[in-house]
């Protein structure tokens, strides 16, 4: 068993690495971190839980610890839940000491030498980790992943842009209120509301997509030559979002074989039956009114995306039309750094 520890455990994220970790047959939870005002206290008490499933009993006693290198002991690998803010000073603290990091905060996506990776899309940029030590002189390393609404549209965009030629891609997001967190989006601003605003969000997704898809050639990642545009909007959903997506195609395709290429799509996770990899990343749902985010999120504990109304566009018949489906605090987030945490445990 590899010893690991949770950095910002009493949030959202936090609660969901919690969840996924309590059972989980490679890794156990050793330490959990949070705040000054936390540590000290015994898990239960320092946190407001609000997942349905209990606090685990695993870790209901475990005495929560100061965000600190020092203060956590005996641990190969740490789980990053913290704000982007913290998470730019304190990551590379912890890399520095030695320590594994998986991140699911944006600080340090996009730094040339820290891998930005989801196993099924893009397991060789994990090769950047070499030059990452190289480069800061760590003797542990910093590995993300990428924002919840990027997951979920790229996982779709990989197996077309292995088989067809994408000129280019507009995605409009419709995106579950977890995504800001137990208190980011007040009551009132988003009940019988739709908040066509998400900060930095379409912003990440024009990026940090290109990135994923970019050629890597063992020292740095060049995007992939497509253009995307993002329009990402918050609406009354508990978890899932869903992306409604429109890729002009600069070759004549059948919707049958996009099905097809959709369904027959494996990554390495699959391959080599990583523990939290979902027996098929992309689900395709053939139902006129599916995916829906109540009825879909869970497809594949959570961890695989639901396509449907797959389709050519009538007026642009050389634009392709589906909308997709995923949970974005499982696949999105917590499931995604725990896939990531996986791979790395199986090849390095």
């Amino acid at each position: 068993m590899v010893n690991v520890g949770i950095l910002g455990a009493t949030g959202m994220v936090g609660q969901r690495f919690i969840e996924l970790l309590a059972d989980h047959p490679q890794f156990e939870i050793t330490a959990l971190t949070a705040s000054k005002r936390s540590a000290g206290k015994k898990y239960r008490d320092a946190v407001n839980w609000h997942l349905e499933t209990g606090i685990p009993e695993a870790v209901k006693d475990t005495v929560v610890v100061d965000t600190d290198p020092s203060e956590v002991k005996d641990v190969d690998l740490v789980f990053s839940a913290l704000p982007a803010n913290i998470a730019a000073a304190v990551e590379p603290k912890f890399a520095a000491a030695g320590m594994k990091v998986a991140s699911n905060a944006s600080a340090m996506r996009m730094e040339p030498d820290v891998p930005l990776v989801i196993p099924e899309v893009n397991p060789e940029h994990l090769d950047l980790i070499e030059t990452q030590q190289k480069n800061r002189g760590w003797d542990g390393f910093i590995v993300t992943n990428p924002n919840c609404s990027t997951i979920a549209l790229t996982l779709t965009l990989k197996p077309l842009y292995d088989q067809y030629d994408i000129k280019r891609v507009y995605v409009s997001t419709m995106q579950a209120v977890s995504g800001a967190g137990y208190s980011g989006v007040p009551s009132m601003a988003i009940l019988d509301n739709i908040v066509p605003y998400i900060g930095s969000e379409e912003e990440k997704m024009e990026s940090e997509t290109l990135q994923l898809l970019g050629d890597f050639d063992g020292e740095s990642v060049t995007p992939a030559n497509f253009k995307l545009s993002a329009s990402c909007n918050r609406t009354p959903v508990i978890d899932g979002h869903t992306e409604a997506v429109f890729i002009e195609m600069g070759e004549e395709f059948e919707v049958d074989d996009v099905k097809d290429v959709f369904k027959g799509f494996k990554g390495l996770p699959q391959k080599l039956g990583l523990h939290s990899a979902p027996e098929s990343p992309v689900i395709v749902r053939e139902e006129d009114d599916r995916p829906q985010p109540r009825m879909d999120r869970g497809a594949g504990g959570g961890m695989a995306v639901s396509v449907g109304r797959v389709r050519r566009d009538n007026v642009f018949p050389e634009n392709l039309k589906y909308v997709l489906v995923g949970h974005n605090t499982i696949r999105g987030a917590a499931g995604a750094s725990i896939l990531n945490a996986e791979l790395i445990n199986e090849i390095m």
